[in-house]
Order: C-alpha cells, then sequence, then structure tokens
C-alpha cells in the first residue's frame, strides 16, 4: 500500500474513476447550462457567438466566449450537441481536472521546493496530488457543464507561473524548469507566459484577472523591499500584456459586431435594452448572504412568484417594512416582471436598511457572506439537503442525510485547517517563503472579498481558490530538511 500512494499515477488512476462515479451516477446541470449548450450549438453551426432571442439569433457577450468554444470542439468531434452530447464533455473535464491536479501538484512541489530544497520536495507533490484527486468538491464539478474545471485548472496553471516568475525573490534554486537555457530574458518569457495564462483563463470566467492583481501587490512589495521597485513594475506591466493578448480577439468582436467597448463580460449578464434590476439587488445585499435564499428569492426574479413568507425575517426591520415589500410583491407577481418603478421602490428599501444600519451591509453581510462560501458542506449537485445546523433537527429528519452532510462539511473544514497549517509552516521559515505564500494568500483573501459583493453568493465560486488551498495543505506532509538545516 505504501509504494501504491507513493506513486502519482495511482493517484491520477483514483482520481478518474472518482471523475467518472460522480459523470455516471450523479451528473447534473445548472441554470447557466442550457446557456451555454445553446450558445455553443448556434456558434457551431452559424458561426456566430450568439442566443436565441425571440426566435431570432442575436450576438451577445454574455458570458466570456471560453467555455463555448470548448462545447463547441466537443459538438464537433462527436456530432452530437446539447443534452446528447453531455457525457462526452463531462468526461473531458474529468480528463482537464485531473490537469488541475497535476498543476496543484507542481504548485505544491515549488513550495516545498523552496523550505526543503528541490530534490526534497517529492513528498509535498505526492501528497497534494493525491489530496487534489480525491477532493470530492472539485471532483464533483465534473459532472455538470459549468466553467468550474477549467477556471480551477488556469488557476492552478497561472499560480505555478507567478511563483516561477518570483522565484528568484523567493530565494529558489536557478535549476528550476532549467531556467538557465533561458538567459538573461528569463523573467520576460515568465512575465509573459504567466499573463498568457491568466488570459487564457479569463476567456473562461471574467474575474481570473485577480490572481494578477495579487501578482503585483507581491511584485510592489518585492521591488519596495529589494529597491528595484522599476524593474517589478516592468514585469508586473508585461504580465498585463501577456493577459491582454488572448483577450484581443474577443474586445475586437465586441467592438465590430455590438459596437462596444468590452474586455470581459457585463457584470450583470443583461441582454441589450433589459432592466438591470440595481434596486432589487442593492436590497438584497442587506440581508442575503446564504445560497439558500437565492432559490427562494434572487433566482425567481422575472420568471416565477416570489413569496413574502419565503423570506427571513432578517430581511426587514419593522412591521411596516415587511409591509412595503409585501406591496411591492404584490404588484410584481402580478405579471412576474420587474418594473422601473418596483425596482427603484426596492432601492428606496435599500437606502433606509443601509443607513440605519451600514455595518450590517457594509461589514457583517459581508462577512457571513465569506464565513458561508467557505465552511459549506458542498453538496450542492448532490441529493443530500445540505442541512447540518440545528444538529438534532438535522439528524431527527434524516440521519443518512445528516451523516453524508456533515462528513463532507467535516472534511471541508479539514482541506481549510491544513491550508492554514500548511501556510504558517511556510511562513514561520524565512523571508523568501513568505512571498510564495503571500501570493497564494493574497489571491484567496481578493477572490473570497470580491464573492462577498455579487449578488447571488454561491459556495462553487470559491472552489477556484482550491488548487492554492491544496497546495498550502500539502506543506503538512512535507519531510526533510528546510534550506537553513532545521529539522521539520
Amino acid at each position: 500500500m505504501k509504494r501504491i500512494f507513493s506513486h502519482s499515477a495511482a493517484a491520477l488512476a483514483a482520481g478518474l474513476g472518482l471523475r467518472l462515479f460522480f459523470v455516471l451516477q450523479h451528473s447534473a446541470s445548472s441554470g447557466d447550462t442550457p446557456l451555454y449548450e445553446q450558445m455553443a450549438t448556434i456558434w457551431l453551426q452559424h458561426h456566430v457567438y450568439a442566443m436565441n432571442v425571440n426566435d431570432a439569433v442575436t450576438p451577445v457577450d454574455l458570458r466570456m466566449p471560453g467555455y463555448p468554444a470548448f462545447l463547441a470542439i466537443i459538438y464537433a468531434l462527436t456530432r452530437k450537441v446539447g443534452a446528447e452530447a453531455r457525457t462526452y464533455v463531462m468526461a473531458a473535464q474529468a480528463v482537464v481536472d485531473l490537469g488541475g491536479c497535476v498543476m496543484t501538484a507542481i504548485l505544491a512541489w515549488m513550495l516545498g521546493a523552496l523550505r526543503t530544497g528541490e530534490d526534497k520536495a517529492a513528498s509535498a507533490f505526492i501528497a497534494a496530488i493525491w489530496i487534489a484527486a480525491l477532493c470530492p468538491f472539485t471532483a464533483n464539478y465534473t459532472a455538470v457543464p459549468l466553467t468550474e474545471v477549467f477556471a480551477g485548472f488556469f488557476t492552478g496553471a497561472a499560480l505555478v507561473a507567478l511563483l516561477a516568475l518570483m522565484w528568484d525573490a523567493c530565494g529558489g534554486s536557478a535549476t528550476l524548469l532549467q531556467r538557465k537555457w533561458l538567459g538573461k530574458h528569463n523573467e520576460t518569457f515568465f512575465a509573459l507566459g504567466s499573463g498568457l495564462v491568466v488570459g487564457l483563463g479569463t476567456l473562461f470566467r471574467p474575474e481570473t484577472p485577480l490572481l494578477l492583481v495579487a501578482a503585483w501587490i507581491l511584485m510592489v512589495a518585492v521591488g519596495l523591499r529589494k529597491q528595484r521597485l522599476l524593474h517589478w513594475i516592468e514585469l508586473a506591466f508585461l504580465t498585463g500584456i501577456g493577459c491582454a493578448l488572448p483577450l484581443a480577439p474577443w474586445t475586437i468582436r465586441n467592438a465590430v459586431t455590438l459596437h462596444e467597448v468590452q474586455f470581459l463580460a457585463p457584470k450583470n449578464s443583461n441582454l441589450p435594452g433589459e432592466l438591470v434590476p440595481y434596486g432589487f439587488m442593492a436590497w438584497e445585499k442587506t440581508w442575503l448572504f446564504r445560497v439558500k435564499d437565492c432559490y427562494l428569492v434572487s433566482w425567481k426574479l422575472n420568471g416565477e412568484n416570489i413569496y413574502l413568507d419565503d423570506i427571513p425575517a432578517r430581511a426587514f426591520d419593522t412591521p411596516e417594512e415587511k409591509e412595503r415589500v409585501g406591496m411591492i410583491l404584490e404588484q410584481y407577481n402580478n405579471d412576474v416582471t420587474l418594473s422601473p418603478e418596483e425596482d427603484a421602490a426596492f432601492g428606496k428599501l435599500a437606502k433606509e436598511r443601509t443607513a440605519r444600519h451600514p455595518l450590517r451591509t457594509y461589514l457583517w453581510l459581508p462577512v457571513a457572506r465569506a464565513f458561508t462560501i467557505w465552511f459549506t458542506p458542498r453538496v450542492e449537485l448532490l441529493p443530500f439537503s445540505g442541512m447540518v445546523f440545528p444538529l438534532k433537527e438535522a439528524w431527527g429528519e434524516d440521519p443518512v442525510d445528516f451523516s453524508f452532510t456533515l462528513s463532507f462539511f467535516t472534511l471541508n473544514v479539514v482541506y481549510v485547517v491544513l491550508a492554514f497549517w500548511g501556510a504558517w509552516r511556510l511562513w514561520s521559515d524565512r523571508a523568501g517563503l513568505k512571498i510564495a505564500v503571500g501570493l497564494l494568500l493574497c489571491f484567496i483573501i481578493l477572490r473570497t472579498a470580491f464573492l462577498t459583493t455579487l449578488e447571488t453568493p454561491e459556495p462553487r465560486y470559491v472552489l477556484v481558490c482550491y488548487p492554492a488551498l491544496l497546495a498550502l495543505a500539502a506543506q503538512v506532509f512535507l519531510r526533510g530538511n528546510n534550506a537553513l538545516g532545521a529539522k521539520t
């Protein structure tokens, strides 16, 4: 058994088995799945990046083109489209996700190499590839046509490239990836290359450049500490150029076809002329922090009735306020379409609630959202309720459901605790390791802060942080002597 667990191929085989289990037994679809499939089908058949709007093929920029392009390739190869091709799509995603596991393992090896030297960092690589391959939270998303798999892969690859760029500043050996052959141009190469990887990831998820923001913060810190600020600003600029290259065709297309300067995708995913419910969203931000409430309120907007009794009590400060919300919903439910007047009424409520309790809107609820998206059972794609608390009530309703949910909740907590432990081991070592750990932690913090600003705090969005999280967790299993010779 020890020999089996020492081989990365065994980990990848086990990981493939886990992903195929989810594909065959727990495949799912999401609200975005039909949209991606429709766009990919139209792109393949009509050679236009568009969707069907009022029975007309209409060019749009609602989503970045990466995932529809992936689907279109699968459709072209299998000669099946939409739901008929989902099994092929999921099988391909399983392979991509295993590639993401390898990226996580390489990142863990790089962190371990900074502490113990490259020859002794194999234990971190093996630990990380097993942890990543058997992580059910990321593996589960291979069984649904969404962008999570690609977002995770490109995040891991980008972190590897960015850490390679900052390798010398972290005190790493010049032999990594045989960088000596690049000569004096090595930093230019890695700067453009890391930016390019981030740009490719952005074609799948528009918030991917947060990776560069985290890297730029660390680059400025390194430049100030080493008194080479202009040099690091130049490298940061090159990463931005690299990121822009894959996005250039998308930007040009939007300018030519849609007559707009759009580098990413619209924040609110709205069609031209469609009402953006700013007032309604502002009102939600004064009380909503659980994804459960999104099903009852947010995702029903402009499609289903929204009932006052489904809205939690924390959304109302007074009985009079609850009555006002009820009156607005009564008008909305007549045609299940939010009017500008109704949206303005929600906006007025949001301003009043924020003025009454500003810390609630700007501090306590964002903190609650961050806690919720990180500490969750992550069973949203599985046939379980996800209910853990209150413990007695959850156990009484369904002991099997509760046991499975609690085990997933506990596993999620274990990953976070191991990551903190691993980060502490590296952080307490020396200055160079603080730069490497700082890059990963800065990205996790920035992305978490960004997610708290979204209208719907879905736990799946935090899975993009898992390459960094699991690479840090693997450091707990790192064996050998550190770079200064102290026993670890």
